[in-house]
């Protein structure tokens, strides 16, 4: 073969079985890919950098370990589909068990995820795609650690007299702040933000007052009306006078296109047929408890379900999703009126979309962030969580997906949610309290010695039990600590918002990776994409030598990895690696090439681009 004749190599990471890297100190950096049917790729050159960028981010998508014989050899482990099928179970996040939903997906994946489980069934899809057996499920811990020194300064190992346990110590972070909460925004404070044409001045200590103290629930409904989106910071009382009109009439513009559908049509639309049947479940047993919602007559039901289908008309790619009736509950106490409570759920929604959406990125990416955090915060009970078989984090799954709805009581869920809402300390402050949650539960997991399942149980029975405002405390306490340690690695102020935007990656430029998309397809992949339907994988930019392919582009002859967008090989990876081979000017598929032959319907591919 002619050595200047460049080839492209693509496949689906499902079928990744390991790859090895290259010696340090031995040239230019390269990775050998190697699946589970035998294909070895040739090595993958990287000129100009980026190799350990590139499987930094894929830890996001698959389990590595190192190999225990060769140091530059990595295994890709798969998920146990068990755990995280037990976890769903355990933490009664849906009302049916998911492994029905499971069987399902794998009969029909696209059917599957426009039905009533959705787009959160796609979130076991890739534990599910290729189990093996289901011993040695956790990551050795020496693996782990080496791996952790790679990427984070100032971490060693220290072995404890346990056999196959390791603690990760690092350098020790300064004190923790103490840290005070205060009293609720109150009318009067609310009332002094005007000044005489309704402008709210000093917004942003507005929103510090509302961290620090949540509001005052007299006063609660307007002051959400701001922060979900409703009105303006900026506006005026004149302009929100016509922002409200203009938010009444398209309400019920769209509520009057799902209300006027007729049976006959209804029949042949299954996909809104599906959605009110899921809504009509969930809207009965959504906070029936509740005053609100109690009683088999209650009209207020009915305005839940309304507004439900309604937002299928606003969103819906999204549609509904288990776990949404959730959001929307608290938003409709607080604003007793239809209208506003749509809107208002609609900017929630805004910022938990992610979560439901049906490759599952948002749910995957967040729970790897709590585990990078957690790696600095608390190292012990990182490589504790580890090697008890839950370092997936599955069972903070319900905490993340529904915004900790079930964890606290329903005013304090309104209080903890306008804090969460405030963006203060940061757009990721949910997650600090996530490590919060676990560091006050640290002891008991410990000293208990709990595994896997015990692990599972005990985070859902301290459910109503846990204290808002401690939790709250110490939460901004560890985001104060981790922000004053000199030595926080990038990966990490990335997380928390603390690295100016010109120090961001590239492939943080779509908000710390929580929206990037789940393939990495060659640069022939996307051209099959049907008009007009959505691409829900961006792909790694690293084309074969134009600015507009999408894709990895290796040469045969060890040559350059072509820049895309300023960066030898940005690291906004996804899961599909849908790699072809190009010889001269034919081509040839190379295993199946899954990434990317095409969206379905509405821009759903059915081969294996779903990602967590």
């Amino acid at each position: 073969m002619d050595a200047r004749r460049k080839y492209n190599i693509s496949f689906d990471v499902l079928d990744l079985k390991s790859f090895k890297r290259s010696a340090p100190n031995h040239g230019w950096a390269y990775i050998i890919f190697i699946l589970k049917d035998g294909t070895t790729y040739p090595a993958l050159h990287f000129h100009n950098g980026g190799s350990k960028a590139l499987l930094k981010e894929l830890e996001n998508f698959i389990h590595i370990r190192r190999s225990p014989n060769d140091p530059r050899l990595f295994l890709v482990k798969d998920h146990d589909p068990e755990q995280l099928s037990q976890s769903i179970n355990e933490l009664s996040l849906f009302t049916d068990s998911s492994g029905a939903y499971v069987q399902k997906f794998i009969k029909s994946p696209y059917t599957t995820t426009l039905g009533g489980f959705s787009k959160v069934t796609n979130f076991l899809r890739d534990v599910l795609m290729t189990p093996e057996d289901h011993h040695n499920l956790v990551r050795p811990q020496a693996e782990v650690a080496e791996i952790l020194q790679d990427d984070i300064p100032g971490m060693e190992i220290s072995q404890l007299d346990e056999p196959g346990f390791e603690m990760i110590t690092k350098t020790k972070l300064p004190p923790r702040p103490t840290v005070k909460r205060e009293d609720p925004l109150s009318s009067q404070q609310w009332n002094s933000f005007f000044d005489n044409e309704g402008h709210i001045n000093r917004v942003e200590e507005l929103k510090d007052i509302i961290f620090r103290g949540g509001v005052d629930p007299s006063i609660r409904s307007e002051v959400w009306k701001f922060l979900l989106g409703f009105y303006d910071w900026d506006s005026c009382s004149r302009k929100r006078q016509e922002q409200r009109k203009r938010k009444v009439d398209e309400y019920f513009r769209m509520k009057l296109q799902w209300k006027t559908i007729s049976a006959e049509q209804e029949r042949r639309f299954t996909l809104l047929k599906e959605r009110r049947g899921l809504i009509d479940k969930d809207v009965m047993r959504t906070d029936r408890t509740h005053k609100f919602f109690a009683g088999d007559k209650n009209p207020n039901l009915q305005v839940l379900y309304d507004i439900l289908m309604t937002y299928c008309m606003y969103n819906f790619d999204l549609g509904y999703v288990q776990g949404m009736s959730d959001i929307l509950s608290p938003i409709l106490v607080v604003m007793e009126n239809e209208v506003d409570a749509f809107w208002c759920f609609a900017g929630a929604m805004e910022r938990v979309c992610h979560n439901f959406e049906m490759d599952q990125n948002g749910m995957k990416v967040q729970l790897s962030q709590i585990h990078k955090l957690m790696q600095v915060q608390d190292p012990e009970l990182c490589a504790y969580l580890e090697a008890h078989d839950s370092g997936n984090f599955y069972f903070c799954f319900r905490w993340i997906l529904i915004v900790f709805k079930r964890e606290f009581h329903f005013h304090e869920i309104q209080r903890l949610w306008e804090v969460i809402w405030t963006d203060r300390p940061c757009t990721n402050f949910h997650l600090i309290i996530s490590l919060a949650i676990l560091e006050s539960e640290k002891s008991t997991l410990l000293e208990n010695r709990f595994g896997f399942t015990e692990i599972l149980k005990h985070i859902n029975d301290i459910s109503l039990s846990i204290p808002l405002e401690e939790t709250l405390r110490k939460a901004e306490g560890i985001f104060l600590q981790l922000r004053d340690f000199k030595k926080l690695p990038n990966s990490i102020k990335e997380i928390l918002g603390l690295l100016p935007s010109s120090d961001l990656p590239a492939s943080q430029s779509m908000e710390n990776s929580m929206f990037m998309g789940s393939s990495l397809t060659s640069s022939s992949s996307s051209s099959h994409q049907e008009a007009g339907s959505k691409v829900d994988t961006p792909t790694l930019m690293a084309g074969g030598g134009a600015s507009a392919s999408r894709g990895l582009s290796h040469s045969g002859s060890g040559g350059d990895l072509t820049k895309a967008g300023g960066a030898a090989c940005s690291t906004n990876v996804a899961r599909s690696v849908g790699v072809s081979a190009r010889y001269g000017g034919g081509a040839r598929q190379a295993n199946g090439s899954g990434g990317g032959n095409g969206g379905a319907a509405g821009g759903m591919d059915d081969t294996h681009k779903v990602f967590t």
